[in-house]
């Protein structure tokens, strides 16, 4: 049966935190090298480009395998290369080869022949967001991205057989092997975390009765969602393995009984949404899609939304962050997506996703920006309401 609609207009305060900020504000920035950049320093960046694997696994050896702790703990005085090989833990050849190409990029410094801390190593060292990056690129990653022209030449994700044998990785999450598992939900949970309490005051701002989980993944969102409000109806929307999963988290906290799952293959334009509802929710969701399938997905959200009804959706989307660093990292996170994900998805401009929700029969109500580390949140609602 359709929920009864109930909406209470958001208040002055959530309508200003919410101020649409045009395109152009959020990318006035966005030039991440500098116009006066000299011919030799483009150069020198060109070859940071060639040996950027190297460097990689270098510096990641580096912290793995202890060489930046024991740095670390030397302080500024540093170590030389002998005084680390008595400990027996390397080699004086891994030493020098690791070493030296920390050096080259900024992670260490030499003085006076031993080898001290750098910035950029004590970040990788201590920063979690870092860690977390590294490991998703390498245990992830890595070896499917050597994939990545023949992912891209047929939008098929050809680099995901490094982990498994599936259509797209979804089919395989629960099967994903040690440790791309655990460093995949690291990084897909690190971000979505800090970001998730933050917005139940969002989705709960017209007092909605029937809320619908577009991409329930775990059910962690569902939990939060129920724990909110004592008399919400949640609707879980996503592939049977995820829900699966999702129940068992549900029945743990002990509010399955206010929870509605629908088994749905959104790849199936065939198969529609639930109707009636009074918001749905999509948080990193459409990233997992081409444009034409969340053409199709906005399409069937806009038909099930109950009268007054509103779209949330929650994303990282590039052009819209404060820091460079931040469009730098979500830019760098879409090949992941060609190789080993789906094949044709990747994180998307914000007007990438009005300009569909608006060919969806939606317009966009806000935007609400810096949430957590890197998400927006778009409210849209339907055109003619």
């Amino acid at each position: 049966m359709p929920a009864v609609a109930f909406y209470l207009p958001p208040s002055r305060e959530y309508r200003t935190q919410c101020r649409i900020h045009s395109h152009e504000d959020r990318m006035l920035n966005k030039t991440f090298s500098p116009q006066s950049q000299s011919a030799f320093s483009a150069r020198f960046e060109a070859q940071k480009i060639a040996f950027g694997p190297v460097v990689f696994q270098c510096v990641r050896y580096a912290w793995k395998r202890g060489m930046l702790q024991a740095l670390a703990q030397a302080g500024s005085t540093g170590l030389s290369v002998t005084e680390l090989a008595a400990t027996e833990l390397w080699s004086k050849y891994a030493l020098k080869v690791v070493l030296e190409t920390c050096l080259s990029a900024g992670v260490v410094y030499l003085h006076d022949g031993r080898y001290v801390l750098d910035k950029a190593g004590y970040c990788v060292l201590t920063d979690k967001i870092t860690q977390i990056n590294l490991d998703f690129n390498h245990d992830v990653c890595y070896q499917g991205l050597f994939k990545l022209d023949e992912s891209l030449d047929l939008e098929q994700p050809i680099g995901l057989e490094s982990l498994g044998d599936w259509p797209t990785l979804y089919e395989g999450m629960a099967a994903l092997p040690e440790p791309a598992k655990s460093s995949w939900f690291a990084f897909d949970h690190h971000y979505s975390d800090v970001s998730l309490p933050t917005v139940l005051p969002d989705i709960f701002a017209t007092a909605p009765r029937h809320v619908m989980d577009v991409g329930a993944n775990t059910g962690k969102f569902g939990c939060a969602v129920l724990a909110y409000s004592p008399t919400v109806e949640l609707h879980l929307v996503d592939l049977q393995g995820q829900l699966d999963s999702a129940e068992i988290m549900l029945r743990e906290a002990g509010v399955r009984e206010r929870t509605h799952l629908y088994p749905v293959d959104l790849l199936n334009p065939e198969l529609p949404l639930p109707a009636g509802m009074d918001v749905i929710w999509m948080s990193q969701f459409l990233s997992c899609f081409s444009e034409s399938a969340i053409a199709s997905i906005l399409q069937r959200a806009a038909a099930a939304l109950a009268p007054k009804g509103q779209l949330l959706i929650m994303d990282t989307l590039w052009d819209r962050q404060r820091y460079d660093i931040a469009s730098y990292c979500l830019i760098n996170t879409s090949p992941y997506f060609t190789a080993m994900a789906s094949g044709n998805s990747k994180i998307y401009e914000s007007a990438d996703y009005i300009r569909l929700a608006e060919a969806a029969g939606l317009h966009l109500l806000t935007i609400r920006d810096d949430i957590g580390y890197c998400h927006s949140l778009l409210r849209f609602g339907v055109a003619d309401a």
